[in-house]
């Protein structure tokens, strides 16, 4: 069958080949996006406690995200997906190849999730005037080209008085030491090629290109340990790093 996937000014065709190629790949734990599951239960530890803590949500609470629409963007095989809606949200999930999404919707199945995973872009749902409670936009911004128009849509999906969490990879000569040469190249936890230098992120850059309207609410950074593969809080964004924004309510919006 051949591959189905979107093309846009902002995605770099190699990055989709690369990940086309590991798509069957993406729910088994031992396989090359090990790290990922690893980094998936700590970020949606934060994911769950900044969501609750801004909405006013009890984060003991089995579905403390009901009623929460939320956005998914580059949702892989569903990764990320499947346990925001476990916690309630009203998820929708968007890929730019099919071959993911195929993955993620038959997990999704065996899951017995309902989760509305689509074959687009961030361009395509800002066009469409789509917005969300909630935007996910985790592991994504590095593997982008045209950042800055790649950001003003992701903006643009957030209802006024929203909130985004961002995650990725600060674009520093440590960052290219550890997540590169020692992750990919050395200890060999991630495929080569995984990550492009001349890609990865700045904070600044991450906020000048989402704009004045999406204020950051919280920034960590985030580090790995590598005899237990455990991650954990650090207060150094000099390598990996989350922020959470929130968009200003607009004149007329409550």
């Amino acid at each position: 069958m051949t591959a189905v996937h979107l093309s846009a000014p902002d995605i770099d065709p190699n990055e989709v080949a690369f990940f086309e190629r590991l798509a069957h790949r993406w729910w088994d734990e031992e396989g090359p996006f090990w790290p990922l599951h690893k980094l998936n239960r700590f970020r949606v530890d934060y994911i769950r406690a900044q969501l609750c803590r801004f909405f006013a949500r009890e984060a003991t609470a089995p579905r403390p995200l009901e009623g929460l629409r939320l956005l998914d963007i580059g949702c892989g095989g569903g990764l990320l997906s499947e346990p925001m809606a476990r916690l309630g949200a009203q998820v929708t999930g968007i890929e730019i190849t099919e071959k993911n999404l195929r993955v993620s919707r038959i997990h999704a199945d065996w899951s017995g999730l309902e989760i509305d995973y689509r074959l687009a872009t961030v361009h395509d749902l800002a066009a469409a005037g789509e917005t969300f409670d909630a935007v996910l936009n985790m592991e994504v911004v590095e593997h982008v080209e045209h950042l800055p128009d790649f950001l003003a849509d992701c903006a643009r999906l957030v209802r006024p008085g929203g909130v985004m969490v961002v995650a990725t990879i600060n674009r520093t000569p440590l960052a290219w030491l550890m997540a590169i040469i020692g992750a990919e190249r050395i200890m060999g936890w991630l495929p080569k090629g995984t990550h492009h230098y001349r890609k990865l992120v700045k904070p600044e850059e991450l906020m000048h290109g989402l704009g004045e309207q999406l204020v950051p609410l919280d920034r960590t950074g985030v580090r790995v340990n590598p005899f237990n593969r455990a991650f954990s809080f650090s207060d150094s964004m000099a390598v990996n790093y989350m922020m959470l924004f929130r968009r200003t309510a607009e004149a007329g919006d409550r």
